[in-house]
């Protein structure tokens, strides 16, 4: 029989990623709360979530084999906590997410074991004027607890730093209050404990080449089965694509996969799926760690299909049911991949949307190519959930292609062919 795995905020384009896998036959995927109620409301109601979640899966009529999600927080942390109220099933440990996601936590535990991360400090929006001590300009200025790079800004002058403040000050409660609710229930450090939830990371900005080092964490050993570019638009801190292979030299991977290991082996992350962001300085050869995620990433599931033969969904659903996610390396049509966001720079609100002819019409006409539209007509392109602090994404499209400069012949022919227009403000 098939086995039952629950997935948190399964959403249609995943839930076809899910479907597409080399071994889907061997599951049955069902939704377990959505993505709209997870995250995309004005307040994260964790405890209604977590007793709703618990209720449709004690009414189902089934088995329970697997919970997983591959979202962000709350969907991160539910995970391990609906695993251990049902037992029985193989998952990662709440406070090893926690240390993770922390931003500052997690930062102290790297600064036990390694050497390559910047200089950071803890700063009170409420009453922090200036960075702490040793962290100096230009710096970025995040919440300890987002997602997307919402609420992240990088400042160069104490001008700007408290006009940062003053922007986080307005949101950081939405994720900040339901993260200090998780908080209460962990054996916290005095530090962390004092810190809470609703405070923010200052760190020293550090540039290079920014890589994403996939892998999973089974019987308490780390394996990487794949290095991520993430390119940024030449003149803005936004995301120009997620793109894989990435192109680094076998000992930067390798360092990569050492830094990665120390790390996770210190937080005690096991039975997961991870992803650590990077920056490389191909001058000076500099490794720097940039954030630790204790989950894979959805943003790049297709590009795995595309080049490796298998999304990276497929480790996760195998670790959940207690095996050995093994894999496939480099048996898909592509010899490259790329997840390129389409985007609009200035806030407004969409006039018109492309139709899903439309949208079917460019996946026919260009080979390898997947259109994701999350920007429909009478939206306000501010008021969009997973945006970033200084752009905003209205389409994602996933393209397999020969070779990076086919990848952007593709990207650029889906640009012209997809019709948005815009009411943009003054």
């Amino acid at each position: 029989m098939p086995e039952n795995v629950f997935v948190l905020g399964l959403d249609e384009h995943n839930h076809e990623v899910l479907e597409d896998l080399p071994d889907a036959g061997q599951y049955r995927f069902h939704p377990l709360l959505t993505i709209e109620e997870l995250q995309y409301g004005e307040q994260i109601p964790l405890r209604a979530l977590l007793e709703k979640a618990q209720t449709q899966l004690e009414n189902f009529d089934g088995s329970v084999d697997a919970i997983i999600g591959f979202w962000d927080f709350p969907v991160s942390t539910m995970v391990p906590i609906l695993c251990r109220r049902f037992g029985g099933m193989r998952c990662v440990s709440l406070d090893a997410v926690v240390k993770c996601e922390h931003k500052y936590w997690s930062r102290v535990e790297q600064q036990k074991v390694i050497d390559e991360y910047p200089s950071f400090g803890l700063v009170d929006p409420e009453r922090d004027i200036a960075p702490p001590e040793g962290v100096g300009y230009p710096l970025w200025v995040k919440p300890v607890k987002s997602f997307s790079s919402d609420l992240a800004f990088g400042v160069s002058d104490v001008e700007e730093f408290r006009d940062a403040l003053a922007r986080i000050r307005e949101g950081i409660a939405r994720l900040g209050e339901p993260f200090e609710i998780l908080l209460e229930h962990l054996d916290l450090p005095s530090e962390i404990a004092e810190a809470g939830g609703q405070v923010c990371l200052a760190e020293e900005s550090v540039s290079g080449r920014q890589l994403t080092v996939e892998g999973y964490r089974y019987r308490g050993r780390t394996h990487v089965y794949g290095a991520v570019d993430s390119v940024l638009h030449d003149d803005s801190p936004s995301f120009e694509r997620f793109q894989y292979p990435a192109s680094v030299p076998e000992r930067v991977s390798d360092r990569m996969a050492d830094i990665s290991t120390r790390i996770l082996d210190r937080v005690g992350l096991d039975n997961t799926t991870f992803n650590i962001e990077f920056f490389w300085n191909e001058e000076t050869d500099a490794l720097y760690v940039l954030e630790v995620n204790p989950r894979h990433s959805q943003s790049h599931a297709e590009l795995f299909e595309q080049v490796d033969g298998a999304s990276n969904h497929q480790a996760l659903v195998r670790l959940a049911l207690g095996r050995d996610p093994e894999g496939s390396h480099r048996s898909g049509p592509y010899p490259v991949a790329a997840k390129w966001f389409l985007r609009h720079w200035n806030d407004g609100v969409i006039r018109r949307h492309p139709t899903d002819d439309e949208i079917a019409a460019v996946e026919r006409e260009i080979d390898g190519v997947t259109v994701d539209v999350i920007a429909h007509e009478g939206d306000r392109l501010s008021e969009l959930i997973d945006q970033d602090s200084y752009s905003y994404k209205i389409a994602n499209i996933y393209i397999g292609a020969s070779s990076e400069d086919d990848l952007r012949a593709k990207f650029e022919k889906c640009a012209d062919m997809l019709p948005f227009e815009f009411d943009d403000d003054a």
